[in-house]
């Protein structure tokens, strides 16, 4: 099992190749979470995640014979990243398996640091198969995301740092994927002190780490789809249920609504960009899953990474804003005639609210043929803007019915 000793050397190797991330306090997360709340801004490092400290710790201690070989990973995005920029600073040759559901922004940002893409399966699994058959094929040395002790050893390495940002550290809250980030960690966190307490969130769709624990090791879990793709592995490494027994206090689940609700909340409150794994932690404490926190409890939460696809974070904001009563879709009945259209317009319009979308629904419409729908997507103030604007429009006379 990995030990502290190899966390500590494992800093060493890495000082000056992977960056020192700051773990400031966030005001306005420790208001909604009724704690103290610090972000260590692992999504802040080169390749976007905490990927580049095991797998730089690994490329130090290749020999020049495994140089010379290049090296295969299986990832889903992130680790692919990490493993392709060190294989580029070193001059070797990386080819790198990503399920083809993998985000495009993880595959042209691997592809970016030279690395042969090879596109496999619907999930990590898949891709870990075929890395795997190329390993045999072409002789690589494989690099795995999470079940290497160097790998484990190299992510413990962000503990170290928070022990120094935030030495009065009580609660540590992480991600849990295949268990090395968080395994790692909480070796190095417990080690040095023993006090803090630390917690693992995983996606309750894939909830890998709580079998292997209750199976007594790990066992494969049906496949599911997440938002948190990152972390989206079916089975738990060999190497890190242990650390997890030993080490790990308790593991918490969150559901994909409640990631987006956290990508949300952080884009908007905090400025930060998490992709979904990154922002599985964050989701816990927004969430109120992490029991017996306090005002002055110092909570030290873990944003894994930042990769998400443009496309999702847009889906997000726009599903948050229905959410939060900012944007609204009403369909308003009117005689289709001239004039009806400037007239529920003005109604809108004098309640403040701000047209995004018109359209008119006539050929599906139940009921007289003289009768058009008008669909509105409208920018609001909140839920109670919603309400009077509809008692407004349904004051005139309108047949207003919410989406």
């Amino acid at each position: 099992m990995v030990t502290l000793q190899d966390v500590l050397a494992a800093r060493d190797r890495i000082r000056g190749i992977v960056a020192v991330t700051p773990c400031p306090l966030s005001e306005p997360f420790s208001e909604l979470c009724a704690a103290q709340i610090h972000f260590k801004l692992e999504n802040l490092h080169r390749t976007g995640s905490f990927k580049e400290r095991g797998a730089a710790n690994k490329f130090a201690l290749l020999t020049a014979e495994e140089r010379k070989r290049g090296v295969v990973a299986a990832s889903a995005g992130n680790h692919a990243q990490a493993v392709a920029f060190n294989a580029q600073r070193l001059g070797m040759h990386a080819t790198i398996v990503m399920p083809e559901t993998a985000p495009l922004s993880k595959v042209q940002a691997t592809r970016k640091f030279g690395a042969a893409i090879v596109l496999c399966g619907n999930n990590y699994d898949d891709a870990y198969a075929e890395a795997r058959r190329l390993q045999e094929e072409k002789g690589y040395v494989f690099i795995h995301a999470f079940d290497d002790e160097a790998i484990i050893a190299g992510q413990g390495t962000c503990a170290l740092e928070i022990l120094e940002q935030v030495p009065d550290v009580e609660v540590l809250v992480a991600s849990i994927g295949g268990g090395g980030w968080l395994g790692g960690m909480a070796l190095a966190m417990k080690s040095l002190k023993p006090s803090v307490r630390v917690i693992g969130v995983e996606s309750s769709h894939l909830p890998k780490m709580r079998a292997a624990l209750d199976a007594g090791g790990p066992i494969l879990i049906p496949n599911a789809t997440t938002l948190a793709d990152g972390i989206a592995v079916k089975r738990a490494g060999e190497k890190t249920i242990p650390l997890f027994r030993k080490y790990v206090d308790e593991i918490v689940g969150v559901d994909d609504e409640e990631v987006a609700n956290a990508i949300l909340a952080l884009i908007e409150r905090e400025k930060t960009v998490a992709e979904g794994a990154g922002a599985a932690p964050a989701a816990a404490l927004l969430q109120r899953k992490i029991a017996g926190l306090k005002a002055t409890t110092k909570v030290v939460c873990a944003l894994s990474g930042g990769n998400i696809d443009p496309n999702i974070i847009a889906r997000i904001i726009e599903r948050g804003l229905v959410v939060e009563g900012r944007r609204v879709m009403i369909a308003v009945r009117v005689p289709d005639r001239p004039g009806m259209l400037a007239g529920v317009l003005a109604a809108v319009a004098a309640e403040r609210a701000n047209v995004l979308e018109v359209h008119h629904n006539r050929a599906f419409l139940q009921g007289a043929i003289g009768d058009t729908e008008i669909d509105l997507t409208l920018e609001t103030r909140g839920p109670e803007h919603i309400d009077a604007l509809t008692a407004a429009l349904k004051a005139k006379g309108y047949a207003v019915v919410r989406r």
